[in-house]
């Protein structure tokens, strides 16, 4: 089993990247459902479909995304805070993807407060998504060297 660590880390890399981008595309749905809103246009009923369609699917990627790299991590050293900043910012990422999603099964009205939170904790899960990207590739290249 350890033979497979080192491709196991990869493989988590390129899923987790994978990951990142479909929560990329579902912000762009979102942001232009938002900006159809605000300009007191009826947003577009495909694009809301989707947006509701794929956002349980990629919920469930990025908790399966955090879990892997736990699961890979305690394998390899036998405990799950070995990369501590990476591992604090996956949980908020978990954490944040499952508040946003329960926070938008409460939206159901033309003006719902729940929209504003479910934007703020969308944008938040994007930007650490990057923070965690450029930390993840700094541990895989610090270990192949």
């Amino acid at each position: 089993m350890h033979d497979l660590i080192p491709y196991l880390k990869y493989l988590h890399g390129l899923y987790n990247g994978f990951v990142a981008m479909l929560f990329f595309y579902q912000g762009w749905f979102g942001l232009m459902i938002r900006k159809e809103r605000i300009t007191v246009r009826p947003p577009t009923a495909s694009i809301i479909k989707r947006h509701r369609k794929i956002g349980p699917i990629f919920t469930l990627m990025g908790i399966a995304g955090f879990f892997t790299g736990v699961i890979i991590v305690y394998l390899h050293e036998g405990r799950i805070f070995e990369h501590s900043i990476h591992i604090i910012i996956g949980l908020a990422i978990a954490v944040m993807i499952i508040t946003t999603f329960f926070i938008s099964k409460k939206i159901k009205v033309r003006e719902s407060a729940f929209r504003t939170p479910h934007f703020i904790i969308g944008i938040l899960i994007v930007c650490l998504y990057f923070i965690q990207a450029f930390i993840g590739i700094r541990i895989l290249l610090s270990a192949s060297s």
